[in-house]
This record gives structure tokens, C-alpha cells and sequence, in this order.
């Protein structure tokens, strides 16, 4: 099997605590280790006589090695998640209007220096800062940049592909599907004339995703706590986890369109408007028989200037099963991350972990390969809005916390899937 060379972008390097630098190196300690025991279960295979203690010693070195790679990927979320900025931190002394207005209404429900921006707004014709019965108020800039951030970490999908922020309620994005004729020609030469490329337009409209937590009137009343702070922790875990399965698997109803959800064809029949898979041969799994082949095959369904920024989309199930599988010349064809808060490699490609892909099963699409920076698209609209509600679940306060989000595939060449069918 030849060698594939990549110029994939390299993960961003991030000041990791001495923690992950430890965590890092027990997990190529245990993949050596787990390279050692799969080659006894193989030998033991070819002798038709595999020992049920090696199968299990190899199963309980995965579970280590899983163990290690989920822990070494929270510390490195853990430490490119951003902080307060200085700025925020001034503005307890020396706070913008907005900010604090702002905080006297997620504090007291103290409206009126709100009411006299949203005034003075609709006068200059300036952003809007909302309003009750409109759904909420909008936050900060500070308080949007931060769970914007945050979601950057947290969603595996937004953190590769591309994003955009618009200010309306939805991003048109014209296409040419076929563009003008091109060549080269004499300098005296005649230019032939061209043909005039064809457009088309994708819509891509921005859904409403909320979250709404809850807090006691002893923590509100607190001022040492940074609610503004507080509000970004609280939502970002549960914006981040809907975002995920959205953009994978979501229907488009109410929600973002994942590109699962797209028509799948078979790569050799691919057009555009469809998303082109690689049967992996087998009913209901890899084949027996050099089953890294069809990953192989998967990586040049891809055409050459999307594939140098391909990556692999699989969840935690499916690598640990490709974890196992060895190229032509016998080498394991995964690799753990070259350092700490990397990403875990497959034939030199990274791989993204998201738990929203499928497991391997009949029919199922198990893994993606692509490069999604171009193939797909996160529509974010600008405004984080916060409706603060005291009455329905006293004596909590609940701060009903909403943000429109969007997206759908940009580019349905530049991603490939794999799927687990006969042919």
C-alpha cells in the first residue's frame, strides 16, 4: 500500500497544564502495549487457536487507552477555553453602559437603563439591545464572544468546519455549479467565447437554540460572583451538545441540516446536491479480509484539493475498532496524538471525535472523511439573547438564554462517507 503524504493544518498548540504532558505519555505507553497484545490475538488467529485471556487482556487495554485519550482531551479543552478578559475584568470599576445596565437586570430585574439604550438606539437607528416581550435582552458583546468561544472548544463539528456570522435571519450563499470555459492560448491566438456559469443559491436559515438555567437568589445576590461568567458555563455545555447532533444527524426542521441527513449516493454516481459514500464490502461490518483497504479507498474518493485537509469524523466506538487494523505492510494505520492536545492520526489524517456519528451497524455510515472547512457551514447570528424569569419555578431565577444558529453542507464534494453495506 502506497504512502500518503498530507499538508493537513496542524493542531493548534495550546500551553497544556504538566497534567496532559503526563496524561500524553501513558497513552503511548498503553498503545505500545496494546499493539503488543493485538499482535498475539492476530498470531493466536492464524493458528486457529485464539486465547480467550489475550482477547480479554486486549480488551481491557483498550478500555485503558480510551480512558487515558478522553482525559487528555478534557484537559486540552480545559485549558483552550478563554478566560475572562482584562477588559471584562476593568469593567467592575469602570463598566459600559450596556454591561451595566445589563447586570443590574440579571441581578434585580432592573430594566430601566436597558429601556434608555433601546430608546437611544431606535433615535441613532444603532443596534437594537432588545426587549422583554420581544424574548430577552441582548447580552454584552464580552458575554457572546465568550460562549461563542467556548462552543469553538466544546462542538467537535464548529471547531472544523467554517463558520460565518450574519446579522439576519438567514445567509444566501450563491454557487457557481458549473463555471465559465478556461484554457490557455497564443498571444495572437482568437479567445473563444465563454460560457456564462450557471448559479444557484443555498439558503441557509438560523434556528433558535436556547438553554435556561437556573439560579438561587443567594448566588444572584452574591456580588462576588460573575454572573455574566456564570450564565457562558451554564449554557455552553448544552448549546454545544445540540449544535453536535444538529449538525451531524439533524433534519433542518426547527434545527440546523447535518450532513448524515443529505442524499447519499454511491461515490461512483455522485452529483452535486449529494453526499458520495464507499460500501465497506461487509453487511454489517469492515471485511475480514485487509479491512484498512477500504479506508484507504475512502480517503481517494476525496478529490486531491480537498484531501490535503481532509479528517476523519468517527465516534469513540468506531476508532477504537479501527485502533486494531493494520496496513499491507503490517503498521497500525492509527496513531495516537504526536503531542499533548493534539489529535489522534489515521493514515496521517487527524481524526475528530463526535459521539453523534453512528456505531458501526448495517447500513450505517460510521465515518466520515473530508475536508470540512470548506464542505460544511456554521451560519451564526450575531446576538446572544437573556430573558430573566422569577415566576415559574420559585424561588429559582431562571435566565432563558437564546442564540439562532444555522447550518447545512457548503460544498457536498469535499465530503466523502464511508458505509457499512456489501456493495
Amino acid at each position: 500500500m502506497p504512502e500518503i503524504h498530507t499538508s493537513a493544518s496542524p493542531e493548534t498548540k495550546t500551553l497544556l497544564p504538566h497534567e496532559a504532558q503526563v496524561t500524553h505519555t501513558e497513552v503511548m505507553r498503553i498503545f505500545e502495549a496494546f499493539k503488543e497484545a493485538n499482535d498475539a490475538r492476530l498470531a493466536e488467529i492464524e493458528r486457529r487457536a485464539a486465547d480467550v485471556v489475550t482477547e480479554e487482556k486486549l480488551a481491557r487495554i483498550d478500555r485503558a487507552l480510551d480512558e487515558r485519550l478522553a482525559r487528555l482531551d478534557r484537559l486540552a479543552l480545559e485549558a483552550r477555553r478563554p478566560g475572562l478578559a482584562p477588559e471584562r475584568r476593568e469593567a467592575r470599576t469602570g463598566a459600559t453602559e450596556h454591561k451595566a445596565a445589563f447586570e443590574a437586570y440579571i441581578r434585580c430585574g432592573e430594566t430601566a437603563g436597558l429601556r434608555t439604550l433601546e430608546t437611544r438606539a431606535m433615535e441613532t437607528r444603532a443596534m437594537s439591545v432588545g426587549s422583554g416581550p420581544d424574548g430577552g435582552y441582548l447580552a454584552p458583546p464580552e458575554i457572546e464572544t465568550t460562549v461563542t468561544q467556548r462552543l469553538s472548544a466544546l462542538s467537535p463539528i464548529r471547531a472544523i468546519a467554517g463558520v460565518r456570522q450574519v446579522s439576519g435571519a438567514t445567509f444566501k450563499r450563491p454557487f457557481a455549479r458549473t463555471g465559465p470555459a478556461t484554457g490557455w492560448v497564443g498571444e495572437a491566438a482568437a479567445r473563444a467565447q465563454t460560457d456564462s456559469p450557471i448559479l444557484a443559491e443555498q439558503v441557509f436559515p438560523a434556528m433558535e437554540l436556547y438553554a435556561m438555567p437556573a439560579a438561587t437568589q443567594t448566588l444572584i445576590d452574591d456580588a462576588a460572583v460573575d454572573l455574566e461568567s456564570w450564565i457562558a458555563g451554564e449554557v455552553e455545555t448544552v448549546f454545544a451538545e445540540q449544535e453536535g447532533a444538529a449538525f451531524v444527524a439533524g433534519d433542518g426542521v426547527n434545527k440546523p441540516t447535518g450532513f448524515l441527513t443529505q442524499t447519499l449516493v454511491a461515490n461512483a454516481a455522485w452529483d452535486w446536491g449529494t453526499i458520495g459514500f464507499v460500501a465497506t464490502g461487509a453487511a454489517s461490518a469492515f471485511p475480514e479480509d485487509d479491512p484498512a483497504d477500504v479506508l484507504f479507498d475512502l480517503i481517494y474518493a476525496l478529490k486531491a484539493g480537498f484531501r490535503q485537509n481532509g479528517r476523519f469524523v468517527m465516534n469513540r466506538k468506531t476508532q477504537a475498532v479501527v485502533r486494531r487494523m493494520k496496513d499491507g505492510a503490517g503498521h497500525y494505520v492509527w496513531s495516537p496524538p504526536a503531542q499533548a492536545g493534539g489529535a489522534a492520526g489515521l493514515f496521517t489524517f487527524p481524526v475528530t471525535e463526535a459521539e453523534d456519528m453512528p456505531d458501526i451497524g448495517a447500513g450505517t455510515t460510521p465515518i466520515a472523511f473530508g475536508d470540512f472547512r470548506r464542505g460544511y457551514l456554521v451560519v451564526d447570528r450575531l446576538g446572544l439573547r437573556i430573558l430573566r424569569d422569577p415566576y415559574s419555578a420559585k424561588p429559582y431565577v431562571l435566565f432563558y438564554t437564546t442564540k439562532r444558529v444555522g447550518g447545512g453542507v457548503a460544498d457536498y464534494d469535499a465530503i466523502k462517507l464511508l458505509k457499512v453495506a456489501a456493495g
